[in-house]
C-alpha cells in the first residue's frame, strides 16, 4: 500500500509540477470537512437539539430527491443572477477604471462620486429598484451586479496606478502610444489587483443576488428560503445555504483558475491561501 501511495504521488509529480508537495494539505482540508459535517451529524443526532432546529445532515440531503423544491430550476436561476451580474460588474468595473486611468478630468470627475456611491447600503435600494425594474432575474442580476461593481472598479482603479513611472516614463520616450503603454505596462502589473478585486466580487455577487431574491423574486433559492421558513422547513433552508455555497464557489474557482493561468505565482495576492 505505502509503495502504490508513493508511485501515485510520483505520478501526479511528473504532470503536475508542486502538486504532490501540496497533498498534505489537500488532505487537511478533506480533513476539516469531514470533521465539521461529523460534528454536525453528532450534535443534530444527540437530542440537544430539536430536528426543526437543526436537522441532521441526512435528514437535509433527503430533501434534494423531492420535487416540491425544484432544486434544479431554483439554483440555475440564483446561478444566472450571480453569473450574469457579477459578468457585468467586472466588465463595466475594468472598463472604467481604464477609462479613469487614462483621462484624468473623468477621473476627477466621476471617481469620488463612485466612492461616495458604494457606500451606500444596498439592501435599502431594494425598494426603489423594485419600484424601477420590477421583480424578476432582471432586478436580481441588477443587485449582483450593484453589489459587486464597486470593489472591483476601485481595486482595479488603484492597481493601474501602480505601475512604476520610471518605466512609463522611458516608453513615452520611446514614443509608445497609450495602447502599448497599456498593454505592455499597466495591464499587467495591475493584474494582481484585478484579480483579488475580481475575488472579493464573486463573493459579494453571491450576496447580492441573494438579497435581490430576498427582496424582489418569485424563483431561485433565495426565495425558497423565504416560502419554507413559514414552515419551520429547516432541512430545506440548509440545502439551499449548500446549494448556494456550491454555486459561489464554482464561480471563486473560475476567478482563481483564471489568476493561476494568467498571473505567476510570486506575483499573485493572497498566493498562500488561493
Amino acid at each position: 500500500m505505502a509503495r502504490l501511495t508513493r508511485s501515485l504521488i510520483a505520478l501526479l509529480e511528473r504532470f503536475r509540477p508542486g502538486i504532490a508537495a501540496k497533498l498534505p494539505d489537500y488532505g487537511l482540508t478533506a480533513a476539516a470537512y469531514v470533521a465539521v459535517l461529523a460534528l454536525w451529524q453528532l450534535v443534530a443526532t444527540s437530542g440537544w437539539v430539536k430536528p426543526f432546529i437543526l436537522p441532521s445532515p441526512a435528514a437535509t440531503f433527503a430533501v434534494l430527491g423531492s420535487p416540491t423544491y425544484r432544486w434544479l430550476d431554483n439554483t440555475l436561476v440564483t446561478a444566472t443572477e450571480i453569473f450574469a451580474g457579477y459578468a457585468i460588474a467586472v466588465v463595466i468595473g475594468v472598463t472604467l477604471a481604464l477609462l479613469f486611468s487614462w483621462f484624468r478630468t473623468m477621473r476627477a470627475l466621476f471617481f469620488s462620486l463612485f466612492v461616495t456611491l458604494s457606500m451606500i447600503p444596498k439592501v435599502a435600494l431594494g425598494p426603489l429598484l423594485i419600484v424601477w425594474f420590477g421583480y424578476g432575474i432582471a432586478t436580481n442580476i441588477l443587485f449582483a451586479c450593484f453589489i459587486a461593481f464597486f470593489p472591483i472598479l476601485i481595486t482595479t482603479a488603484r492597481g493601474l496606478q501602480e505601475s512604476e513611472p520610471e518605466l512609463l516614463d522611458l516608453v513615452r520616450a520611446l514614443k509608445g502610444t497609450r495602447w502599448q503603454i497599456f498593454v505592455k505596462i499597466q495591464f499587467p502589473s495591475a493584474l494582481p489587483f484585478i484579480f483579488s478585486a475580481m475575488k472579493v466580487g464573486a463573493i459579494l455577487a453571491v450576496a447580492g443576488a441573494l438579497v435581490g431574491e430576498f427582496i424582489a423574486s418569485s424563483r431561485g433559492l433565495g426565495y425558497l428560503m423565504i416560502q419554507v421558513q413559514s414552515t419551520l422547513d429547516t432541512a430545506a433552508m440548509f440545502m439551499a445555504i449548500i446549494l448556494l455555497t456550491v454555486v459561489g464557489v464554482a464561480l471563486f474557482g473560475i476567478v482563481v483558475g483564471l489568476e493561476r493561468l494568467l498571473i505567476v505565482k510570486d506575483a499573485r495576492a493572497e498566493a498562500a491561501w488561493v
